[in-house]
């Protein structure tokens, strides 16, 4: 706004005592001051109002007003409430420093004056930056912009004194200006959000963590994750971007409201391109799952590692170490597939937190099948004792995610995760990803929204599992449960479940009993049952292991 506009508004009571030939200059803020100095607290374009508290004698006003044309101020309003009439002597001043003066009715209070100028202010400044945003928008809609999502979180801090992070659905940072948020406050934010989500509240959704208020604004993507292609909620949630603003919105007009939202569309672009470059890597990781599923000869398969080494790895001068991660996400219902989820998911967990620049996650190749998403991780660096640095490790992988993804997964959903051992070749690289699958089953076995188990936490016995031939396990599985499942099927007797109890139970009894809510004579007749129909002794430690090795298997 102008000096001209605050002269021709009545309300304000100003009244001009010279600088006529400066009045177009431009209002950038007000400050209120009645120190001698304030060049400390000024910063240019300041309408400055004062009470003249500071002027001892005549000699004081021509310092004052030097400091003030020196600072670049656009205007000195001065009160009649203290001496009356403005001195004669800062009149002379500030004509002798072309810094225009206005005099400022005694009836007219400075917090009136201050908040009418911080209301234009702020109005034309929502504008500037609602067209900056438009412009941007359509560059990045046309072609690739630079900066990115930065750019626009600058310009809200520079323009609307608003800090602002944009973050995944886990808690990380993606994208921000100022200091970067702390870990914790990151994994608040984002289940703050993803609750909100899951339970219908529109957004802006609001959250004070740490005694700061931020308000939540869910970022929509223009295409997978559109609202014309979106039928469940829960096909996005754990996908879709979040952007935090240090404010409370709740009483932000409707213009501003607007302004954020168009922020968030302009941010789902650069999310939709960033989508869009993971395609080359998602092809990669399911070229080579598909051959190793087939089966197919190991030179065939270490061919396509050699392709996919130079795309995850740029500059990499030898083959590196593998490792399988196996994620699944399951819905209650099972009508919400959930394999795009857990693919998007496992790109976000598998991040590596000392990664830098604009996509740390390109060091990872997903695939995903019905409801199951397959990592495929390349170690590059070995250790001292050859074994990969940096090696993924499940309980690690969590830690930090677990909060946020519980409350997106909300009391109908479940993430289990499973973590291989790292191999060097494509001969191991099947039995890795079985062994990967042994350990997210060992996870689902555990109780919690979220759980992830690695290769370590398998028996010796498990290990060995995936270098038996498929036949060979089909038909070892087949000819020890077949009978059990056809029964159960026929007569609704869960003898599959009170197996898989009483081994868990070390064959105690009692003890499998009171899991299953049964009294023992029931138990004792469904066991028997059992062994009557595959003729094997549940008192015998082989036929226990035959059991418990052909559940494992199924």
């Amino acid at each position: 706004m102008r000096l001209r506009a605050l002269l021709e508004t009545e309300a304000l009571g100003l009244r001009l005592l010279g600088g006529e030939e400066e009045l177009d200059r431009t209002v950038r803020g007000v400050m209120t001051t009645d120190l001698r100095d304030p060049s400390r607290y000024l910063s240019g374009g300041e309408l400055v109002l004062t009470g003249l508290a500071w002027r001892k004698n005549p000699a004081d006003s021509e310092p004052f007003v030097r400091i003030l044309a020196g600072a670049g101020v656009a205007g000195l309003a001065a009160g009649e409430a203290e001496l009356g009439d403005i001195p004669d002597d800062l009149v002379s001043a500030c004509r002798r420093n072309r810094l225009p003066l206005f005099a400022v009715n005694e009836d007219v209070a400075f917090a009136t004056i201050t908040e009418y100028v911080v209301r234009q202010v702020s109005g034309e400044r929502a504008g500037d930056l609602a067209a900056v945003v438009d412009r941007h928008r359509r560059l990045m809609t046309s072609g690739p912009a630079g900066g990115g999502p930065d750019v626009v979180l600058d310009l809200l801090t520079t323009d609307l004194d608003l800090r602002a992070w944009v973050l995944s659905p886990t808690g990380r940072q993606i994208a921000g200006a100022g200091e970067p948020l702390a870990p914790g406050v990151c994994a608040a934010l984002a289940g703050e959000h993803l609750a909100a989500v899951r339970t219908g509240r529109r957004g802006p959704h609001r959250i004070s963590v740490q005694g700061i208020t931020y308000s939540l604004f869910p970022i929509k993507g223009a295409g997978r994750g559109s609202a014309a292609t979106v039928r469940d909620v829960r096909e996005t949630v754990l996908s879709d971007w979040l952007l935090a603003v240090e404010a409370d919105a709740g009483d932000w007009p409707a213009e501003r409201l607007d302004l954020l939202q168009g922020v968030t569309q302009l941010i789902a672009v650069e999310r939709d391109r960033r989508d869009a470059a993971r395609t080359v890597r998602r092809r990669l990781a399911q070229e080579v799952l598909e051959l190793v599923q087939t089966g197919a000869p190991p030179a065939e398969i270490a061919a396509r590692l050699r392709v996919a080494a130079p795309v995850l790895l740029p500059g990499l001068g030898s083959a590196p170490h593998w490792q399988v991660v196996v994620a699944r996400v399951d819905w209650a219902g099972g009508e919400v597939p959930g394999g795009p989820v857990a693919q998007s998911l496992l790109e976000e967990i598998l991040v590596d937190p000392a990664a830098s620049g604009p996509e740390p996650s390109d060091r990872i190749a997903v695939a995903h099948a019905a409801d199951e998403a397959i990592a495929l991780v390349p170690l590059p660096a070995l250790g001292a004792e050859g074994q990969p640095d940096r090696a993924l490790h499940a309980d690690e992988l969590l830690a930090v995610v677990r909060e946020p993804l519980a409350a997106g997964l909300a009391e109908d959903g479940r993430l289990t995760l499973g973590v291989s051992a790292a191999v060097h070749s494509a001969e191991g690289l099947r039995g890795a990803l079985e062994e990967a699958r042994h350990a997210r089953r060992v996870a689902a076995a555990r109780p919690g929204r979220v759980c992830a188990a690695g290769h370590h936490e398998l028996a010796s016995h498990v290990l060995l599992l995936p270098f038996v031939p498929d036949d060979v396990r089909r038909a070892f599985t087949a000819r020890l449960l077949d009978p059990l499942r056809d029964y159960d099927r026929r007569h609704r007797a869960e003898l599959i479940p009170t197996l898989e109890a009483f081994l868990d139970c070390d064959g105690s009894w009692t003890r499998c009993a009171t899991r299953l809510h049964l009294h023992v004579n029931t138990l004792r007749y469904r066991v028997g049952r059992i062994e009557q129909l595959t003729a094997r002794d549940l008192s015998r430690l082989e036929d226990k292991l035959d059991f418990f090795l052909a559940l494992r298997m199924s």
